[in-house]
């Protein structure tokens, strides 16, 4: 916020400014916003205050990811962790993950971590064999007929459980026998199905299938995933799919009409780029739409959709909710999402593009990893409360997780840092270093179009203890940094007097740097006003 300019008769006027916004990397911004930045933060605002100091938690050697739910899980190499132990095995590569009760889900693999049991298994199950007896058998104290597998010497209960829907492959004597039944009970070699379920040929009771049969529990090939309503949900390209009731395991159970499975491919074109639950509703993305489904059993199930900018392909991990809004990054830029229409809340950015963005929230705060349309990196957050966007470094970021009320962020090079206002980290933490932070201010131009001289700076800010800071001056976009004094590196909270030489020009720009803590309180430029006429030879 500006104060009125204070003129004197000498034409000397002096600027206030006692509250300073975030980042405006546009050619419009006004005089004192800052064009550029480094390490600062909207924490202490309307001050210009470099952000707390992350720690540094642990150190991965094959990062690929983490994840919080009751605790801190993480894939390091082959290996899948909770708390340090070691609890199961996973292919190497990045990793996408969800929780539904006692559960924990782990994609690509379809593996997941029962944390009550302490068991690590495979979501899909498969039985292989060459040869299947379709037959009759007693079901709930009564004699079926159709409706039983048998395979001497196999215990199906190794493979699959009752509730399970199993796919059948192989049959050629009855084609319509490779199906997808429900199983209701199992007795050692023998699975039960409901009466019927077989074709069987008129007057007999059991018939011999051979060659190569298969008996499997499938998952679909989910590209991303969710838990709603104890449910886990999640779409291919093409499809939206929500598992049985409280059960990861079962995505084809389709005769329950009230805790079964269900699937729906919506008619748009287009694959889809992502999927959160927000505000009690499963909610689904593509490029240029929005899904939302409704509903609270598979028979009243409804997807209604909304043509509007959806997520961009390949920033799925850029979903988070801060202040009870959706933020993500559409081919246009970044979104808040409260339900209806998405509002844009980039114009900061300007004409910078950005890609394959990762986010996390610690509430309150959208903290979002990108990277550039020039292959730069960036992390960036943006403060709900203040509307306002603050650079920190170039850091890449691959998962974000909270807990205990810590915002964890695991990076390409496998260190897991905690960031944020931490009330509280793990002892085991080691603190960051003094690091270098930037204030690079627009241009000023006090809105006047003829020349002007600035003669004196006045600073009021105060360094933490071993901190430093340096005030750099620009005329007329020269590329040419002049220091403004000496550097400053008093550990208290006072004014500091920056002497100028005088230099016309149609508008100059403002600098700060650091190394360690930093707090600004106001910043008051001391000006006088000259003509439209040149300021120094060959220009106008």
């Amino acid at each position: 916020m500006k104060l009125p300019n204070l003129k004197y008769t000498d034409r000397i006027s002096k600027t206030k400014q006692i509250k300073f916004g975030g980042l405006n990397h546009t050619l419009g911004a006004k005089d004192g916003e800052l064009w550029d930045m480094r390490n600062l933060t909207a924490d202490h605002a309307p001050l210009l205050a470099t952000r707390e100091k992350r720690h540094l938690w642990r150190k991965l050697e094959e990062p690929g990811g983490i994840f919080s739910w009751d605790g801190m899980y993480w894939v390091d190499g082959t290996g899948f962790y909770y708390n340090g132990d070691r609890k199961g095995t996973v292919t190497a590569g990045k990793k996408q993950f969800a929780s539904m009760g006692a559960y924990i889900v782990i994609l690509p693999d379809k593996c997941c971590y029962n944390r009550v049991t302490d068991e690590f298994q495979a979501m899909e199950a498969k039985w292989s064999g060459d040869r299947l007896v379709f037959t009759g058998g007693e079901l709930f104290e009564k004699g079926m007929a159709a409706n039983a597998i048998r395979c001497e010497g196999v215990a199906w209960d190794d493979y699959f459980r009752p509730g399970d829907a199993v796919t059948i492959s192989g049959c050629t004597v009855h084609l319509e026998n490779n199906r997808t039944p429900v199983i209701q009970e199992i007795s050692g070699d023998t699975l039960l199905f409901s009466e019927h379920c077989f074709t069987m040929d008129e007057g007999v009771d059991t018939y011999i299938e051979a060659g190569e049969m298969s008996i499997e529990r499938r998952v679909p090939d989910l590209l991303y995933i969710c838990e709603n309503e104890n449910r886990l949900w999640g779409c291919t390209e093409t499809e939206i799919c929500a598992s049985k009731l409280g059960d990861v395991f079962n995505w084809n159970v389709f005769e329950d009409l009230a805790n079964g499975s269900w699937s729906v491919a919506p008619a748009e074109a287009g694959s889809f780029t992502g999927c959160i639950a927000y505000k009690g509703f499963p909610t689904f993305f593509k490029e240029n739409r929005i899904y939302k489904v409704y509903g609270s059993i598979p028979s009243n199930f409804s997807v209604v959709s909304s043509a509007t900018l959806g997520l961009a392909p390949g920033s799925s991990d850029s979903l988070a909710i801060a202040g009870e809004t959706l933020f993500f990054l559409s081919s246009s830029g970044f979104m808040a999402y409260s339900g209806g229409i998405p509002q844009p809340i980039g114009d900061a950015f300007g004409q910078e593009h950005m890609r394959s963005a990762v986010a996390g929230s610690d509430g309150l705060r959208y903290f979002v990893s990108i990277v550039r349309h020039d292959g730069s990196t960036g992390l960036y957050v943006y403060d709900t409360q203040r509307g306002m966007w603050h650079l920190e470094d170039e850091v890449r970021v691959t998962h974000f997780a909270k807990e205990d009320g810590c915002l964890y962020f695991l990076t390409e090079e496998g260190e897991i840092w905690i960031t944020g206002n931490t009330g509280s980290h793990p002892e085991d933490c080691q603190k960051e270093a003094d690091f270098e932070w930037i204030a690079e201010f627009s241009d000023f131009t006090q809105e006047d179009p003829n020349k002007k001289g600035l003669s004196k700076l006045q600073l009021r800010l105060e360094l933490d203890k071993g901190a430093s800071m340096q005030v750099w001056l620009q005329f007329d976009s020269d590329g040419l940094w002049l220091p403004a004094g000496k550097v400053i590196s008093e550990g208290v909270k006072r004014s500091y007097y920056l002497p100028i030489v005088p230099r016309r020009a149609d508008h100059y720009r403002l600098k700060l740097t650091g190394t360690g803590g930093c707090r600004i309180y106001s910043l008051v430029h001391e000006i006088y006003s000259g003509s439209e006429l040149k300021s120094k030879s060959g220009r106008n």
